[in-house]
């Protein structure tokens, strides 16, 4: 790809997914630099929620490379607990969450806890943290990871942030009435979830990218929308706000 990376292309993406005037849980990793550049460009307004207990309107004066980092806490909006900042979720303040995990499948059901089956777990995951609140409680739900065959499965080995479930209306039949995954930003493509059984079809490919080959990427018969694009690359303010909010290149 000229003139941008796939990492860029990658945060400038999760970017575009907060609004203006929302409150959204920012998460670790790409989401930290993304609200940044939200908030630079088309959402000024946006309040960021991290999960360490901070509350934010500008983004931080220097890099970030966890959420707890001491440049998150100064001139931060509210700089409290933990509990005091999930526990905005429960209250339905939170519009959007962001989190990453291992596996994600066709329906949005994300995997941080273990590889294989109860009996034979093949490799054991950090767990839940607050990604299971997040993807219950949030209004919508945004999910980064790499497009990998392994990551993008027909069934996760183990649901730890349920999505919708088992399509259809499971989730609503499991109680939980609002939210659910809006999208899947990968390193190839963006996938939301289409059609009554909310299964994540391809919306977008990246640039560089073809519908091919992500299909050959993803563990189930993935789909693409009807009115699937090329995903638009990152424009010049959007690159600006990216490379102040991450001035050493080191999330680039």
């Amino acid at each position: 790809m000229s003139g941008f990376s796939t990492q860029e292309l990658m945060i400038i993406a999760t970017a575009r997914e907060i609004k203006d005037e929302e409150i959204v849980f920012v998460g670790m990793r790409l989401p930290i630099t993304a609200y940044g550049v939200a908030r630079m460009t088309h959402a000024p307004s946006a309040v960021g929620l991290f999960e360490g207990g901070i509350a934010r309107y500008e983004p931080a004066a220097e890099t970030l490379y966890t959420m707890v980092d001491p440049p998150n806490q100064l001139n931060a909006a509210w700089a409290t607990s933990l509990l005091d900042v999930m526990g905005q979720l429960p209250r339905g303040k939170v519009d959007a969450g962001f989190i990453g995990g291992a596996e994600i499948d066709k329906y949005g059901n994300i995997n941080t806890s273990y590889i294989g089956g109860h009996e034979d777990v093949k490799v054991k995951l950090p767990g839940s943290g607050g990604a299971a609140d997040i993807a219950t409680m949030a209004k919508r739900l945004i999910a980064i990871m790499n497009h990998e065959k392994h990551r993008l499965v027909d069934k996760v080995s183990y649901v730890t942030s349920p999505g919708y479930i088992d399509g259809g209306d499971t989730r609503h039949q499991a109680g939980l009435d609002q939210g659910g995954p809006s999208a899947l930003i990968t390193d190839r493509a963006i996938l939301r979830p289409y059609g009554p059984d909310n299964e994540l079809y391809i919306a977008s490919v990246h640039p560089g990218h073809s519908l091919e080959e992500i299909k050959e990427n993803t563990g189930w018969k993935v789909k693409e929308m009807p009115d699937w694009t090329e995903t638009l690359a990152p424009t010049s303010q959007e690159m600006d706000a990216l490379h102040h909010i991450d001035k050493d290149g080191f999330w680039r």
